[in-house]
């Protein structure tokens, strides 16, 4: 008989189980916790040595477990005794999709640095920010961040690491090449790494203006790693007993940039800790998807709903053999109903999926699965998890009753610490132990999850956080703008689209053209508005000074 959901979270975290749950006490504040995680990452790395099994795939490449730690290894020796890294020092990574941006994590990780991921569509203004704010000492990057990080990183002083620099000849960015400064066949330096050690930050638009980089420690980050695997195991006791003599071995496709939390940690790093397969891309193609799909028999596809969105609406779709999949979702965005059941009644055996996260949480929090998602698919999924609890908040900060809505607030060992070097915003979002997330939602009689409207001045393009306040500050910036505010469109296929209205100063005059050009030294290209509306008019605001922004899609975009 299938059991409940708190029946299968009592079964999976019963005490002598792997995933034993615990009660634990730290600065105050107590969280359920996985008894038998490991300490730090070094050690889920260190169990890949000597695998002669695939783990990566890119492009014509195969690099086996055994060949990715020889690197790792390689390069954790040049961080330490070529570039004189320490432990707590902070080492950027800046470039596409390639397996030395795995390589590269797992090394700085495994000497005790932090790995700062940086966004690899920012411009050269939006690097130098997060180079500064950080205090890199070494930036390992492929050609195109090269090129626009050189700038920044010499006037920072930051020493520059070059990966696959072929098209950057003669080089003359004062950086150094990869396999020049690699030596193989050396062994990783020792170092004391604990739980509580600063492992990754990871750069998340600000409110002001600003991203702010999220740290997250090495016990977080595997006491993620363990949630959803947890997650994975409830799901089974849940089904009860299946056969699987004809089971495929689990394969991930990698379709969403490793500079995210989705990326870097439920897709690579659970392939990482549980020796499965990943497939990667050198860019999104739903063609290429397809293919690859087919080719590698990939059994779990994680992104936004935008790229499940893309498979089905490719003409080409009932020609490619998607068998293998057994999980089609991820996060970053909602799902249209239409999506969840096209979903389900266009792959043989795959699923729709849907997970609740955010660079705070390591992208861990609820999610919705299966029968669940197909009869809720409005909902993010029940709550608590196995070992995160939510509650919804009044402004007074007092817990709400089923049905009301409120602020959602997060409680889970696997939250960030804080913000690098920011107090004040880490002490607004971490209050307590608990996690502000600036979203609007109820949980409902059955303890489904439903999220409504975001707190923040925030638009979630195509799973892309672009936060209103850095856009219109770059609109500001332009002589002719005199009012500028900058709101979200529903968009069918990217979730919402950026768009902005603009006031003009008396005598000035900008266009669309205009503006783009201006936006694009200054921001990134998914955050520049794709729809703008002008008007000589001021724009409307409450009694408050506040602009009316619910208003505006209606009064210029209708």
């Amino acid at each position: 008989m299938a059991l409940s959901v708190p029946e299968a979270i009592a079964a999976v975290g019963a005490p002598g189980q792997f995933f034993e749950v615990v009660e634990v006490e730290r600065s105050g504040i107590t969280n359920r916790e996985f008894k038998n995680s490991p300490s730090n990452l070094r050690d889920i790395f260190d169990t890949a040595r000597g695998i002669d099994e695939t783990f990566l795939v890119y492009e014509d490449e195969e690099w086996t477990f055994a060949r990715t730690m020889e690197e790792v290894d390689a390069l954790g020796y040049a961080l330490v005794h070529h570039f004189g890294v320490k432990v707590g020092d902070r080492v950027g990574i800046a470039m596409r999709n390639y397996p030395e941006w795995i390589i590269s994590f797992a090394a700085i990780l495994s000497v005790g640095a932090i790995s700062v991921s940086l966004n690899a569509w920012w411009t050269e203004e939006e690097l130098e920010y997060a180079i500064g704010d950080s205090g890199l000492s070494v930036l390992i990057a492929d050609s195109e961040r090269v090129e626009r990080a050189a700038g920044p990183c010499r006037r920072a002083g930051v020493a520059m690491l070059g990966v696959r620099l072929d098209e950057l000849e003669p080089l003359e960015h004062g950086v150094e090449h990869w396999h020049d400064v690699l030596v193989r066949g050396v062994s990783m330096p020792e170092v004391e790494i604990g739980p509580d050690s600063d492992a990754t930050i990871l750069y998340t638009s600000g409110t002001t203006g600003f991203p702010k980089g999220a740290v997250a420690t090495h016990g977080s980050i595997c006491q993620t790693i363990m949630s959803f695997s947890a997650s994975g195991a409830v799901q089974a006791v849940r089904r009860g007993p299946v056969d699987e003599t004809e089971s495929l071995p689990a394969c991930f496709i990698l379709i969403v940039p490793l500079f995210h939390v989705t990326g870097c940690i439920p897709v690579m790093m659970s392939c990482f800790t549980l020796h499965l397969k990943l497939v990667m891309m050198y860019r999104w193609e739903p063609e290429r998807a397809l293919e690859l799909i087919e080719r590698h028999q990939v059994t779990n596809f994680v992104g936004v709903p935008t790229q499940a969105w893309d498979l089905l609406e490719n003409p080409h779709f009932a020609q490619h053999d998607t068998s293998s999949l057994s999980a089609v979702g991820g996060g970053g965005a909602p799902a249209p109903p239409t999506l969840v059941a096209r979903v389900e009644g266009s792959f043989k055996q795959g699923h729709p999926t849907l997970g609740y996260g955010m660079t705070e949480t390591n992208a861990y929090g609820p999610g919705n699965y299966g029968e669940d998602y197909l009869s809720h698919p409005l909902s993010t999924g029940r709550v608590p998890t196995i070992v995160m609890d939510i509650e919804i908040r009044d402004e007074e900060l007092r817990a709400l009753a089923r049905n009301e809505s409120g602020e959602i607030w997060m409680k889970s060992p696997t939250l960030i610490r804080g913000y690098w070097e920011k107090p004040d915003a880490t002490s607004e979002t971490l209050v307590g132990g608990w996690l502000r997330t600036g979203d609007l939602g109820h949980v409902d009689d059955e303890g489904f999850l439903y999220v409504e409207d975001r707190l923040k001045d925030m638009i979630l393009r195509a799973g892309e956080n672009v936060y209103c306040a850095e856009v219109e500050s770059a609109i500001y910036e332009h002589g002719a703008v005199y009012e500028a505010a900058v709101i979200g469109l529903p968009d069918e296929r990217l979730g919402e689209e950026v768009a902005a209205v603009v006031m003009l100063r008396d005598g000035e005059d900008l266009d669309f053209d205009g503006l783009h050009a201006h936006l694009t030294a200054r921001l990134a290209n998914f955050k520049i508005p794709t729809r703008v509306a002008f008007t000589r008019e001021s724009l409307p605001r409450n009694a408050a000074g506040k602009f009316l922004k619910r208003e505006m899609p209606r009064i210029y975009f209708d």
